[in-house]
């Protein structure tokens, strides 16, 4: 047994973890980005079993791993321990609706998303179809 995590994450807790996570990369967690999570949690098939009171400690997770030198590198390291492939590209997509959500894409965020790419292995034309979707979905 691995002391390393006590409680594995799901599938669902690493597509919050990974929209949680863009939304604080730039250290400023916007109302409209917590409502696209919450919207997302309680509206899409993926967490039609999902327990809501798990989005809590998912999100100290997160926040935890934020405040360590690695940090980021162990969080991408649970979540391609725990998300199955075939949800990665749906991770992406989560991502990219958070971080569109307040009309605002700074510099931070981006990096994430990049980083989330990277980490996933998300062909860039797949990746650019998803990013279109995701801004098309929040144009004002």
């Amino acid at each position: 047994m691995s002391e390393q995590t006590p409680h594995p994450m799901t599938p669902q807790d690493c597509l919050v973890a990974l929209m949680v996570a863009v939304s604080a990369s730039d250290e400023n967690i916007r109302t409209a980005e917590l409502v696209k999570i919450q919207s997302a949690v309680n509206m899409l098939p993926v967490f039609a079993d999902y327990d809501i009171d798990r989005v809590s400690r998912v999100s100290r997770t997160v926040f935890d791993l934020f405040e360590q030198e690695d940090g980021l590198e162990a969080l991408f390291g649970l979540i391609r321990d725990d998300l199955p492939e075939r949800l990665y590209e749906t991770g992406y997509a989560l991502a990219c609706d958070v971080a569109a959500a307040d009309g605002i894409l700074g510099e931070t965020e981006l990096e994430f998303l990049a980083e989330v790419r990277y980490e996933l292995n998300i062909d860039r034309l797949h990746a650019a179809a998803i990013e279109r979707g995701a801004r098309a979905r929040h144009m004002v």
